[in-house]
């Protein structure tokens, strides 16, 4: 997330998807459009790292980005439910943390929020759980949280 965040910084900003949206191919920028500024941060907080609890205090304040393990094909078929699934703690994909909650029978979890689309997940979101006593969190949800500072 550090890596993005410097991005932003130094490119004094984003352009918006509707503007810019993404696409999975290799090639040049459109400087016209990426130039089209309209969200901005001056900085970025990281939380401490295997931490639930400061993470957990981060989030009840705002959304926060971390990286985890999203490749496993548990991960990639979740559908519904708290995720206890298998994955590991190779962080190699971006999601943010946008809550936290508990289930009737009493099963912690984040509510993340990921980029690919309505169709994975619970429209687009994952419960996961949280506090199962494994510092670095289920699919190392709590190495490497940072978030934007305005």
């Amino acid at each position: 997330m550090d890596y993005a965040f410097e991005y932003i910084i130094q490119n004094q900003g984003l352009a918006t998807e509707e503007n810019y949206p993404y696409q999975a191919t290799d090639g040049t920028c459109d400087q016209q459009r990426a130039s089209n500024i309209v969200a901005q941060i001056s900085s970025y907080e990281d939380v401490p790292s295997n931490n639930e609890e400061a993470l957990l205090q981060a989030v009840a304040n705002h959304p926060v980005s971390v990286a985890i393990e999203g490749s496993s094909p548990d991960f990639k078929s979740y559908s519904s439910g708290v995720f206890t699934g298998e994955c590991g703690t190779n962080l190699d994909h971006a999601v943010t943390i946008i809550g936290y909650g508990m289930t009737d029978d009493g099963t912690k979890y984040w509510l993340i929020k990921n980029s690919w689309g309505t169709t994975w997940g619970e429209s687009g979101y994952m419960r996961i759980q949280r506090d199962t006593g494994a510092l670095e969190g289920v699919c190392g949800i709590a190495m490497n949280p940072s978030y934007p500072v305005a």
